[in-house]
């Protein structure tokens, strides 16, 4: 294991999804939101094609009909739908902040549907990081923002995507389910072209940001991946979090944003019981791994 390596890898890919999310958000004052997931997912689907191709893979095989992979693909294009929607709808630091609640409500799901266990502590950490959410939603405050609610839905997408993905047999590569989540961008622009219709000829400075963000997104991936592969999980998914810490530099210093108050509070509760789960889990299978005296 590398896992200093590998946490440089993991603050690189969180680096390069802020800035894939601020490309969007630029990008969405001139073109419909259903061109942006076309156009991207577009570019995406190119790059991912060559990787299948370099290792050999097709890029279509039975296993995209494992009854598994049908419902990753189907969180991814839930989260999809729900994250970039509300990217172009709310601030950049609202948005990504509600995504932080991800990992806690992945471990309540793997409670619930895959029958893992959770101590007590890190329930009451789960609570603490929907009260988060909450207070980042601020749904009884004068600057309610209702459109924020559908970060949430991408997080429930997100959720079923990480459920799904964790019992899906190793023996499919990771290429290729990353092909078909792409693929999934490309797939949100056409339902959500009824929607939207009309098409915009981008300009060339679009075509620029649209391609450096379909970019910066592969290579989050590819940073993502690499870091899981290369270092221990317990000591790579807390840098999972400096997302939100880009996200918020690029939102002040790019898009001139101000986090509210309640933003920020909500943010450092969510990211706390986040990371206090990750710990706990760690310690917890230490503990297993230890030889019995």
């Amino acid at each position: 294991m590398d896992n200093l390596r590998a946490i440089a890898l993991m603050c690189v890919a969180m680096a390069c999804f802020a800035i894939e999310d601020m490309v969007i958000k630029i990008v969405a004052r001139d073109l419909p939101t259903w061109q942006i997931f076309v156009l991207m997912g577009g570019v995406g689907l190119v790059m991912f094609a060559s990787l299948c191709r370099r290792h050999g893979l097709p890029l279509i095989s039975r296993a995209f009909l494992h009854p598994l992979v049908l419902v990753r693909n189907t969180g991814e294009i839930i989260a999809a739908l729900g994250f970039v929607t509300a990217l172009t709808l709310v601030e950049l630091s609202l948005a990504t902040a509600i995504l932080q609640g991800t990992p806690l409500a992945v471990t309540a799901a793997a409670a619930l549907v895959l029958g893992e266990q959770v101590g007590w502590r890190r329930w009451v950490a789960v609570g603490l990081g929907m009260v988060g959410i909450l207070i980042i939603l601020d749904p009884f405050g004068a600057d309610f923002r209702p459109e924020a609610l559908l970060a949430l839905l991408g997080v429930l997408g997100l959720v079923l995507r990480d459920i799904a993905t964790r019992r899906i047999p190793q023996t499919i590569p990771t290429p290729q389910l990353t092909f078909w989540g792409v693929s999934s961008y490309v797939l949100c622009g056409v339902i959500l072209f009824p929607f939207q219709p009309g098409v915009v000829v981008p300009a060339p400075a679009t075509w620029v940001a649209l391609v450096g963000g379909a970019v910066m997104g592969a290579s989050g991936y590819w940073a993502l991946t690499t870091a899981t592969r290369l270092g221990e999980v317990s000591a790579v998914v807390p840098f999972r979090y400096t997302r939100l810490i880009f996200a918020m530099a690029l939102g002040v210093l790019v898009l001139g944003e101000r986090p509210a108050a309640t933003t920020l509070l909500g943010a450092a509760l969510v990211v706390g019981t986040g990371l206090y789960t990750v710990l706990r889990e760690r310690r917890l299978a230490r503990a297993a791994a230890a030889p019995a005296c």
